[in-house]
């Protein structure tokens, strides 16, 4: 199996594990801040990423990565959780859900800013074709959600294409778990008093769902899901492996249906099925 294989399967899991992100996210902001619960997660992740970078002996990184290992925290570790949990305090998570097939794109443009990368032409009739598709539906659901949680899931999706490019470029030289660790490790002190600010006064209203939804962001949404995301943008390219994040939303929605009762509608499944037939074109002139 080559390179390029092994990236796309590599962030194919990355993907699936990032499925889950928006639906744990809304079950763990109906007990808890938005603030709190981006900077604990951040915090609980940033214990695995010490252990990790621990046990494995890594050295630290230089300085000329202290920037850029910035600007990986504030899109990914900072930026994209809060702004989406902001978000979902204002839509359906199978809403939020949809606007993630605006990150391909996003993604692929911060690649070749970034990156240095050149798709071939028709690779971006296919990307701008599925974030289109997304931008139109969206638009066409505006019962279904409100100015500003759509806003603040657009912002979300800028933010968060910026960090997941960025951090492509430094795992070809740090590897893909030491970045979003070192980024972890990076936000750890501001994250922590954050945590500690917007400390809850009721632990009465965190339920067992709320936990499980606080855990699985913390440990997969925030740390595992990076460790394949960032090796497999690497090895296959930020431009075209960041395409499969359109298949994101039908893993989402699936989740969101199963495990929140939130209802799907026939359009949403339709939508995402063409935004599927755009991955695999893009996935061929990447």
């Amino acid at each position: 199996m080559g390179l390029s294989s092994k990236g796309w399967g590599s962030g194919l899991i990355g993907v699936i594990i990032f499925s889950g992100s928006l639906p744990a996210t809304r079950v763990a902001v109906s007990g808890l801040s938005p603030m709190f619960l981006t900077s604990a997660r951040a915090v609980i992740a940033a214990v695995l990423a010490v252990a990790a970078l621990m046990l494995w002996r890594q050295t630290r990184p230089s300085k000329s990565d202290v920037a850029p290992l910035a600007v990986v925290a504030a899109g990914v570790v900072v930026g994209f959780p809060l702004l989406t949990a902001l978000a979902l305090q204002h839509i359906t998570s199978a809403r939020s859900i949809v606007f993630i097939g605006l990150l391909p794109l996003a993604t692929a443009i911060c690649g070749v800013i970034r990156g240095g990368e050149r798709p071939r032409r028709a690779f971006w009739l296919f990307s701008y074709g599925g974030s289109l598709l997304v931008a139109l539906y969206a638009w066409s659901q505006s019962a279904d959600g409100t100015l500003t949680g759509d806003l603040l899931m657009l912002a979300a999706i800028l933010i968060c294409g910026l960090g997941y490019a960025e951090g492509a470029v430094l795992s070809r030289r740090l590897g893909g778990w030491q970045v979003i660790s070192w980024a972890l490790v990076l936000a750890a002190p501001v994250m922590a008093v954050l945590a500690a600010g917007t400390w809850p006064s009721d632990w009465g209203r965190v339920t067992i769902p709320v936990w499980l939804g606080l855990g699985y962001v913390s440990v997969f949404s925030m740390w595992i899901g990076f460790v394949f995301w960032y090796r497999g943008l690497a090895l296959g390219g930020i431009a075209g492996v960041g395409q499969l994040q359109l298949l994101q939303p039908f893993f989402g929605l699936a989740l969101a249906s199963v495990v929140l009762g939130e209802s799907v509608a026939w359009s949403m499944i339709a939508v995402t099925l063409l935004i599927v037939a755009c991955v695999a074109g893009a996935k061929r002139f990447a």
